[in-house]
């Protein structure tokens, strides 16, 4: 079948209404900057495609159905498809509605569209020269967060979309709070920590939830077998594919463990494996890139210190770290602290860890794009008073360092939090925190516990 017959069958089932599908609704949001390319991406099976489908239904309810155009180029008759051949579906699309052009805007949802070489040119120029709104997403083998903004030379705007978070996790099982969690009942509250303790080991991969943990725990390593052949191995041409391996390992078997590409060489060279520090530069680097995983640096303003201390490494989903344990006895502690850390990204936080001149660690300090700062500590064992102290001097100690910063200790859940806090220290269980606007107030109706108030 000649590619122009497929394109007009790809054109007709885009303009043609949705078919009725079940899609959990997600929380990201595209930028609202008028005349950028906006860029869907992430890592593998976060649900990007379902993201545009949902886009595009918002924008159904208010335009014709024809003004909302999604068109996926993942489809193998499409193989070869060049520049000209989207010249040809764009101009047949305006001979079908002759009356848009140039007085209405045309929504344009173009789904896996790195398969087309050179598709950035062919956007770039329709921003410029059509009445039109661009929403590209694709899969992160082509289409890395900073190759979109070279390829679009300064006109496109990122969107990443991740596994679920605690908040969609809940709303895809019909289960999301419709009042403020801190009026729960009860017994509403011990079934959002039921929930909130399955969310550690389930994670947040769409086909991944409500699977049997042998069946998701082989859904998770080919994802992140697919990364690594896919979007790494055979995108940079890596030869040294069990030294790769072992690092992706290692990483998702120490969730919140300090990494040092220095100490990783070493690791890998009394491993047998030969290789460069550089080639473990760039498998870091190509990890952080697939959205695999994140590193955390400490706070500091130091250019030099940031680079020679360790980095804090994360996977970017909470499953991951018991798909990948093998001694069968994964820490719940650096489980949650990995979903704060998620959040925190979600919500666009720059995140850095704090380490005290008292040699105190702090897990987080986060600096708002309101401006605001934030040093949380995460603690899942806060209702032992040993641990719930050392956690507290802690932030004591880093709020002396980051004087503009609220203090937050975030525990697993409400049995136990500590009995005893300094008065500045809001202490509350991480579901809360987890299901709060980030523009909650501290003290709006807040059942926490501040300074020393008791159970």
């Amino acid at each position: 079948m000649p590619i122009e017959s497929i394109l007009l069958e790809k054109l007709n089932d885009g303009v043609a209404p949705a078919p009725s599908l079940r899609l959990t609704r997600r929380d990201a949001q595209l930028p609202p900057i008028p005349g950028k390319v906006h860029a869907v991406i992430g890592m593998r099976r976060t649900g990007k495609s379902c993201f545009l489908r949902q886009l595009q239904a918002d924008l159904r309810a208010t335009i014709p159905p024809e003004r909302s155009v999604l068109i996926s180029f993942d489809d193998d008759r499409l193989s070869g498809l060049n520049l000209a051949q989207l010249d040809f579906l764009l101009e047949e699309y305006y001979r079908r509605y002759p009356e848009s052009r140039g007085r209405e805007t045309v929504h344009w949802f173009f789904d896996e569209i790195q398969l087309v070489e050179g598709w950035e040119r062919f956007v770039r120029r329709i921003i410029d020269s059509e009445r039109v709104d661009v929403v590209v997403s694709g899969s992160s083998a082509r289409m890395l967060s900073r190759e979109v903004h070279t390829s679009l030379r300064g006109r496109g705007m990122e969107t990443i979309i991740r596994p679920f978070s605690f908040r969609e996790f809940l709303r895809h099982r019909e289960e999301e709070p419709e009042a403020s969690v801190e009026l729960a009942t009860s017994a509403r509250r011990s079934r959002l920590e039921k929930r909130f303790l399955e969310y550690l080991v389930e994670g947040g991969f769409p086909e991944a939830q409500g699977l049997p943990q042998t069946l998701r725990v082989q859904l998770l390593q080919g994802y992140v077998d697919t990364v690594l052949f896919r979007d790494i191995v055979e995108r940079y041409g890596i030869s040294q594919v069990a030294a790769l391996r072992w690092l992706i390992r290692q990483c998702l078997r120490n969730p919140a463990g300090s990494f040092s590409v220095h100490r990783l060489y070493q690791d890998l060279k009394s491993q047998g494996h030969g290789i460069a520090k550089d080639a473990v530069h760039a498998m870091f680097a190509h990890l952080l890139d697939a959205f695999l995983i994140s590193a955390v640096p400490i706070a500091t303003e130091s250019e030099r210190q940031r680079n020679s201390n360790p980095r804090k490494i994360y996977p970017v989903d909470p499953a991951l770290i018991s798909a990948f344990d093998i001694s069968g006895r994964s820490n719940l502690g650096h489980t949650l602290e990995t979903v704060v850390l998620l959040e925190l990204e979600r919500r666009r936080a720059e995140v850095a860890y704090v380490r005290t001149s008292q040699g105190y660690e702090v897990d987080f300090l986060a600096r708002h794009p309101s401006g605001e700062e934030e040093l949380i500590q995460v603690c899942a064992e806060a209702g032992v008073a040993d641990t719930a102290a050392r956690e507290l001097r802690a932030l004591v100690e880093a709020g002396r360092q980051f004087p503009r910063a609220r203090k937050r200790l975030l525990t697993m859940t409400r049995d136990g939090l500590p009995r005893e806090a300094p008065a500045d220290v809001v202490i509350e269980p991480a579901y809360v925190w987890l299901l709060t606007s980030p523009n909650h107030k501290q003290g709006k109706g807040a059942k926490k516990r501040h300074g020393n108030n008791q159970p």
